[in-house]
């Protein structure tokens, strides 16, 4: 049994110690708001923040969380009103949706860094994460906008 705080509740997983946190997360906690992408940790689709900072929970095992903090994009707000989802809406960055939870809590990890980044901190912080859709002008858009707010 592994004891994993998400979402600021702790809970009691059955799992081995290197499962991958994605499925942990999907499969036993079911906070399927986190995707599955390529499950090498390149596409950023599975993206959670870890104590503050963004990872890729497809490639981390289990153990790696085990006395951190873990947020999914279901614990960023309990209502969907974080500055970053509120600034999605409004800049109508989703198009088919699937790889946005995933870039909402890279760009989570960057504000929680840097609260005011710059367009090239955007940019770097985001490159890791793939949207077929290609709305990076969007994304790009509305961290700035979510970070004035903040």
């Amino acid at each position: 049994m592994l004891t994993l705080h998400v979402n600021q509740k702790a809970h009691q997983v059955d799992a081995e110690p290197e499962m991958p946190l994605l499925w942990v997360l999907r499969d036993l906690l079911k906070q399927t708001g986190t995707k599955y992408g390529c499950g090498l940790g390149l596409c950023g689709a599975c993206t959670i923040l870890l104590d503050g900072k963004a990872i890729r929970s497809c490639v981390t095992p289990a153990s790696a969380a085990i006395g951190k903090q873990i947020t999914t994009i279901e614990g960023l707000h309990p209502e969907g009103k974080h500055p970053l989802q509120t600034a999605w809406q409004e800049h109508n960055v989703p198009q088919c949706g699937y790889c946005q939870p995933g870039q909402i809590m890279n760009a989570a990890g960057l504000l929680n860094a840097h609260p005011k980044p710059t367009t090239e901190q955007i940019r770097q912080q985001m490159a890791g994460n793939l949207c077929r859709c290609g709305t990076y002008p969007r994304i790009e858009k509305a961290i700035l906008h979510a970070s004035q707010r903040s």
